[in-house]
């Protein structure tokens, strides 16, 4: 008989180690049924996800109960801790899960899972302190992938700006390697890693090959059939894409995520801000910046390529080290897309695009 069809025969009492078993699988098929929402639907079909989640909640807790009532002895904390990851499996908090999941730390606190799922019912409640020590605690009995990129995230969420705030980021990059390192399959703690080193790379000094890993990690991540219908990863992605201003791999990343979680409004301010100011580069390239013929003249007759080229005029340029390099000058018109090896231009400011605020993850 299959796992499922012992607990729903009627007549059949279950042992302890075979209930807990149908217990564990029943929430299992849960979170695989939301993991995976994105793979086996249809776009069209994702305004619908929270509400099958809590279809399919309603189905498990029933199922457990069933479970629950064909055992006699039952680990108490075990299925307190099942039952809680089950009602925290939607995107709200749920006041119950973390009232259920208290219980089951403090019957055995050694349930490292427990403590995780405990602390994503603080961070959704928007206590980050309170999340912090769970995963903190989680951690104090088993290094956990889970606890480390959970613990990560928290990390980047504290601390006064300053110093303080720096050494948290450079810990959520540490304790996302870690869990990297534990499972180099895991698409998630890719994700998290390179949220990490973008963080890092707007609290330091923005070397670009903190920016360069970032986007590896990411690369890393979508390999993860699960993380890629992820649209937190396109979103990140998405960010940094803008910062490099690769604008069309960012529009295709906001896209992404757009498609993948309609009712996230984010990914749609995000685009929406992008193209109003693409619109705008556009509109003020074409006219010139909207100078009138006259200003725009005597802005062109004041150029003076020789003296404003300063040390990179004459046709070479000796860094301070002594490295001789040639160099010739180039209109714009002649310059091609991507590297321009040793080749300068001079150019006027005729206005300028402010771009809204730019945050990092």
């Amino acid at each position: 008989m299959e796992a499922a069809e012992a607990a729903d025969d009627p007549c059949r009492n279950l042992g302890t180690d075979e209930a807990l078993k149908l217990a564990e699988e029943a929430v299992e098929r849960l979170y695989s049924f939301r993991d995976r929402y994105y793979i086996e639907h249809d776009a069209a079909e994702a305004t619908h996800k929270e509400e099958d989640i809590a279809k399919q909640l309603e189905v498990t807790l029933n199922y457990m109960k069933d479970v629950k009532y064909k055992c006699e002895v039952l680990p108490k904390a075990e299925m307190l801790f099942l039952e809680g990851k089950a009602l925290n499996v939607t995107s709200g908090y749920s006041a119950e899960a973390q009232e259920v999941l208290s219980r089951a730390t403090k019957l055995n606190p050694k349930l490292v899972e427990a403590w995780n799922q405990l602390g994503e019912c603080y961070w959704k409640h928007g206590d980050m302190q309170g999340a912090h020590d769970c995963f903190t605690g989680a951690l104090s009995h088993k290094e956990q992938k889970g606890s480390l990129r959970s613990l990560s995230m928290v990390l980047r969420q504290l601390g006064k700006p300053g110093n303080e705030h720096l050494q948290n980021i450079k810990e959520s990059v540490s304790l996302a390697r870690k869990a990297v390192q534990l499972d180099l399959s895991d698409g998630k703690s890719w994700s998290i890693l390179g949220n990490a080193y973008f963080s890092l790379f707007f609290a330091t000094n923005q070397d670009p090959k903190v920016l360069k890993q970032c986007l590896q990690a990411y690369a890393q991540a979508e390999k993860d059939s699960l993380e890629d219908c992820s649209p937190d990863l396109h979103y990140s992605r998405a960010m940094v894409h803008q910062y490099e201003e690769n604008y069309s791999l960012s529009i295709a990343g906001f896209c992404r995520a757009q498609a993948l979680d309609p009712f996230w409004n984010e990914p749609t301010n995000k685009l929406c801000e992008l193209l109003e100011y693409l619109g705008k580069v556009s509109d003020l390239v074409e006219n010139k910046g909207r100078l009138k013929g006259k200003k725009l003249q005597q802005i062109i007759k004041g150029v003076n390529i020789e003296k404003d080229l300063g040390p990179y005029s004459g046709g070479c340029y000796t860094s301070p080290t002594g490295h001789a390099l040639k160099l010739s000058h180039a209109p714009l018109a002649l310059l091609a897309e991507g590297r321009n090896v040793q080749r300068v231009i001079v150019g006027r400011v005729v206005c300028s695009v402010a771009m809204r605020n730019f945050v990092s993850l």
